[in-house]
C-alpha cells in the first residue's frame, strides 16, 4: 500500500485593531519596500492615521490594520496590470464602495 505525505503550511494571523502598524510593517505586509509606502502616502493613495504626509516624518506614521487590505489591493493591481498608482487607487476606491453598498443592502 502506498504511503502519501502531505505538508500543511500555516500562517499566524494577528488581528490588528488599532494604529499599530508603522510604515515598515505595512511595506512588509504588502511585500513592498518602504519607498513604495512613502510614495503612496505622499501621493495621497495611502493615508496614515497619525503623522503628516511629510516624507521626513515617516517614523511617526502609523496605519490602521484595515489599511493592509487597501495597500495589498493597490500593490496587486499595480503589479498584475502594471497600473499607475493613481489608477490603482481609483480602482480600489470603487471596490471599497461596492463592498460598502453590498453591506448596506444586506442590512435592509
Amino acid at each position: 500500500m502506498p504511503h502519501y505525505t502531505t505538508t500543511v503550511h500555516t500562517t499566524m494571523l494577528e488581528i490588528i485593531t488599532d494604529d499599530s502598524l508603522d510604515a515598515a510593517s505595512l511595506a512588509q505586509a504588502c511585500q513592498r519596500n518602504l519607498a513604495w509606502v512613502q510614495a503612496r502616502v505622499i501621493d495621497g493613495v495611502l493615508t496614515p492615521s497619525t503623522g503628516t504626509r511629510n516624507p521626513e516624518a515617516v517614523a511617526s506614521w502609523r496605519f490602521a490594520g484595515t489599511c493592509i487590505v487597501r495597500a495589498r489591493r493597490l500593490a496587486s493591481l499595480e503589479h498584475t496590470y502594471d497600473a499607475d498608482p493613481q489608477l490603482a487607487a481609483m480602482t480600489v476606491d470603487l471596490m471599497e464602495e461596492v463592498l460598502e453598498l453590498r453591506r448596506r443592502l444586506r442590512q435592509h
